[in-house]
């Protein structure tokens, strides 16, 4: 028996002969996927969902037009502080709670069933989501890339089907196992990492003009049709917001995690960290190295972070940028994929998805939830459709994303509130500081959650509607309706048992 510490905190005793396992039966589940990612693979893994060369980038456009260079510098300063909060408060419960299902086996621990069954819900319409979000950005990046190569010109249905090509590579890599998926997390790291600073050297010190600093951080530009500069303001906060979601990534893969209950806490943490302070470079080092923002605003490339790649490095050195960013997000893609996988075959598991019997199989040979992957890229692929008629579909699809995250990262957190008395800490905690972290957690995902449920540009018509209200409605909809005729079969394990409960004691 060895042991590891955590910062302020006291030695947990790790034993690779089955302490996960026997942690996990106490959560009231048996072991069927294979332990085999480590604290940096699981930590990679939501540093690759987060992505800093996705989210980031995805919506650049949508800033610029929504607030411009001063809500994107500022919004991205003030909320990072703020996710950080939520980061931290559902780390401290991933480390009592480390399972597959992740937020919506905290919430019935701590709130009951009916909590559980829509934070599970909620969780799952984000991770969707973020699926459509993510590999829709790649599409349209990667179209981008033909337009400079080859003078490609994309239509709403050709993105459509690059889209359903992307979506089907990520199946498919999906279904070679947790070994890969390893390789691929904790390349997709470096590659982020390394990629930035490639960008970023670049755009810093290639191009004979930049910005002033008054341009980045006071340059208020406002093309959403809303008269409101304070509503602009706020809806300008959906790129930050998007950029560092994804963190529950770890827990979901905790069950494939050695060590879960400290690494899968450290990843949810660390990667938002991570994330939020690499990413602000990035998007500062863009903000200063934009040539002309009339061009970049209207590029023909569809894409304004390849416009100001182009304006200011050359063609040749764009086209190699472009690959790198295109890489970084198929390899978030891949991993967002594998999370949300793994959240349809825990709440299977569990009985709460109607046909449960069907997702909940896996894979003899790989331990991978085959038939989950599959339903999730379909699901994906369902949500991204109205992209044929909506200009606004990509931003909707984001927000549908943040809406089904944010509100199911902060129900556990708030019932951990409200019930002290239900809530045993694990090895990594918050201390003393753990309620005024978590109220300011809550309140803030509360007003966000409202926030991007608004409309989004005016004047409203089909093709600027925001359908994010339709897509929580439609989910809310099947939920209570499987939930009025299935429930008998949702069977969420109770934890608490005297054993688990000495174990975590003994530790903390």
């Amino acid at each position: 028996m060895t042991s590891v510490r955590t910062p302020r905190q006291q030695p947990i005793p790790v034993d690779d002969d089955g302490e996960d396992a026997r942690i996990l039966q106490s959560l009231g589940y048996t072991q069927q996927l294979h332990r085999r990612m480590g604290d940096f693979g699981n930590f990679s893994a939501s540093l690759s969902v987060i992505s800093i060369m996705s989210g980031t980038l995805l919506l650049f456009g949508y800033g610029l037009n929504s607030g411009g260079p001063a809500v994107i510098t500022w919004g991205w300063l003030a909320v990072g502080p703020l996710v950080l909060c939520l980061a931290a408060s559902l780390a401290e419960i991933t480390s009592r709670y480390p399972t597959s299902g992740g937020l919506y086996y905290m919430a019935r621990q701590l709130g009951g069933e009916r909590w559980s069954w829509y934070t599970g819900w909620l969780n799952l319409l984000g991770l969707l989501g973020g699926i459509a979000a993510q590999d829709y950005g790649i599409a349209t990046f990667t179209a981008a890339w033909m337009n400079l190569q080859f003078g490609y010109t994309p239509t709403p249905g050709s993105l459509l089907a690059l889209y359903a090509v992307i979506l089907a590579l990520h199946a498919v890599l999906n279904l070679f196992g947790t070994r890969l998926m390893n390789i691929l997390t904790s390349l997709s790291a470096w590659w982020h990492l390394a990629g930035a600073v490639a960008i970023i050297g670049s755009l810093a010190f290639v191009p004979s003009h930049h910005q002033s600093a008054g341009f980045v951080f006071s340059e208020f530009t406002n093309n959403t049709g809303w008269s409101a500069p304070v509503y602009v303001v706020l809806l300008g906060m959906l790129l930050p917001v998007f950029a560092l979601a994804g963190y529950d990534t770890s827990a979901h893969l905790s069950e494939e995690t050695n060590h879960a209950s400290v690494a899968a806490a450290r990843g949810v943490f660390r990667s938002v960290a991570v994330s939020w302070i690499a990413g602000g470079i990035l998007l500062t080092t863009l903000l200063f190295a934009i040539q002309d923002y009339t061009v970049t605003l209207e590029s023909q490339t569809g894409v304004p972070v390849a416009q100001i790649l182009l304006d200011a490095l050359g063609m040749a050195a764009a086209k190699a940028l472009l690959l790198v960013i295109i890489v970084a997000q198929f390899l978030c893609g891949y991993t967002v994929t594998a999370s949300a996988s793994r959240m349809i075959y825990a709440f299977a598991r569990d009985g709460a998805l109607p046909g449960s019997g069907l997702w909940k199989k896996v894979s003899h040979r790989t331990a991978i939830p085959a038939n989950a992957v599959w339903l999730a890229v379909a699901v994906a692929f369902v949500l991204a459709l109205p992209s044929l008629y909506s200009n606004a579909a990509f931003a909707a699809v984001t927000a549908i994303s943040v809406v089904g995250f944010t509100s199911a990262y902060a129900i556990p957190v708030l019932l951990r509130l409200l019930h002290r008395d239900r809530f045993t800490p694990g090895p990594w905690h918050l201390g003393r500081w753990s309620r005024p972290i978590g109220w300011v957690a809550v309140v803030w995902a509360g007003a966000v959650t409202v926030l991007f449920l608004l409309p989004q540009s005016s004047p409203i018509t089909t093709t600027t509607f925001n359908y994010t209200p339709v897509a929580v409605v439609v989910a809310f909809l099947i939920a209570a309706l499987w939930r009025r005729f299935g429930r008998d079969s949702y069977h969420v394990p109770r934890s608490g048992s005297p054993t688990e409960d000495e174990r975590f004691e003994g530790i903390i």
